[in-house]
């Protein structure tokens, strides 16, 4: 399942390879993780045990440039070949965007091509994915033995649906970059279908065409130019026509012309006879304004003219003298003399008392 990231603009894509044991898999990642650009490829990790070279899988993130506008990231697997391993191969088809079949050109091997095969299209059923669907290429490894099956017959037994099959030999490069290629190409062109396009961006998915933007018009010649029709004169309104300004008569020599006010055109709203009264003018040549009021505010404005007149007519009013401040006698106090005396009398004979009952008494 290619794994889009719109914050990093990565497009991650996971391709397995697959094929029986000792099939030359974990080659075909070591050739493309030593030939590739170092600034390309990831750490290759690989786990290999007494019987197969890989145990579970090897992962290779391998950068293939830029597809519209984003960076395309390859994750390469592969799976361990071992039939009593087929729980890890399931596992690790889970999410696959394309396969690459690696089959052994050893005619004595051509019954576990078959049974991988038939193991693949199990296992990548049981993940929810169809082999005829999913991008896959078939590999003819191990070109160079002394006796290897023929081409032809090994297409006939593995090409089931019509996969590319190319030739290679791992061990030495040939064949493993353009494996790489055509699964590549296969599983892009997968995912621009999902997306809605085909190989040309303009094709929709579904075989419709989207239409080209119409061209714009071409500008017309200059012969064809219509003159611009002159502009009539807008017709007077009903007000003005109603009510013509006044024409001056020339003005004789040595006399002054006193010019009529206009008269107001009439209007919607009519004024009551009291607003449409003009006011006397104020003595020394003031204006004044005229405002229209319905009787209850003139009746208003009568009244407080009315009170300020009053006001203005009536005697100001006498001035206040200001009262005289009121002081309050004091009653004389009495002396205090007389009582010390009688006190200071009466503490001297009880003094005196006291002594003599003390000293004379005895």
């Amino acid at each position: 399942m290619v794994q889009i990231n719109f914050a990093t603009r990565e497009v991650n894509c996971k391709i397995v390879f697959y094929g029986p044991g000792r099939c030359g898999k974990t080659t075909n990642l070591q050739v493309i993780h030593a030939k590739a650009p170092t600034n390309s490829t990831g750490e290759l990790i690989s786990i290999s045990t007494e019987t197969d070279r890989t145990l579970y899988f090897d992962f290779l993130p391998l950068d293939l440039g830029r597809v519209a506008g984003m960076q395309t990231k390859f994750q390469l697997y592969t799976v361990p070949g071992q039939v009593y391993y087929d729980a890890t191969r399931k596992l690790v088809l889970q999410g696959a965007d394309g396969v690459v079949f690696v089959a052994d050109s050893n005619p004595d091997l051509m019954q576990e091509n078959i049974d991988s095969l038939t193991n693949l299209e199990k296992n990548l059923s049981d993940n929810g994915l169809d082999i005829k669907s999913l991008p896959l290429v078939v590999q003819l490894n191990k070109r160079d033995l002394p006796n290897p099956m023929s081409v032809e017959d090994m297409k006939a037994k593995l090409n089931w649906h019509d996969w590319p099959c190319i030739e290679a030999v791992a061990v030495n490069g040939d064949g493993v970059f353009q494996t790489l290629k055509a699964i590549s190409q296969q599983v892009i062109r997968k995912l621009n279908q999902e997306q809605g396009y085909a190989d040309d961006p303009s094709k929709k998915a579904g075989g419709r065409v989207a239409p080209p933007p119409p061209p714009p018009p071409p500008p017309p010649p200059p012969a064809a130019v219509a003159p611009k029709p002159a502009t009539a004169a807008p017709a007077p309104s009903p007000v003005a026509a109603a009510a013509p300004a006044p024409v001056a008569a020339p003005k004789p020599a040595g006399q002054v012309m006193k010019v009529l006010p206009q008269e107001q055109p009439p209007t919607a709203v009519v004024p009551s006879p009291a607003a449409a009264a003009p006011a006397p003018a104020a003595e020394g040549g003031e204006k004044r304004e005229f405002r229209k009021l319905n009787p209850v505010s003139l009746e208003i404005e009568k009244r407080k003219k009315a009170d300020v007149a009053a006001a203005a007519a009536a005697p100001p009013p006498p001035a206040e003298t200001p009262a005289e401040p009121e002081f309050e006698e004091e009653a004389p106090q009495k002396s205090k003399a007389p009582m010390l005396v009688v006190l200071l009398l009466i503490l001297g004979g009880a003094g005196f008392a006291v002594w003599w009952f003390m000293f004379r008494g005895h």
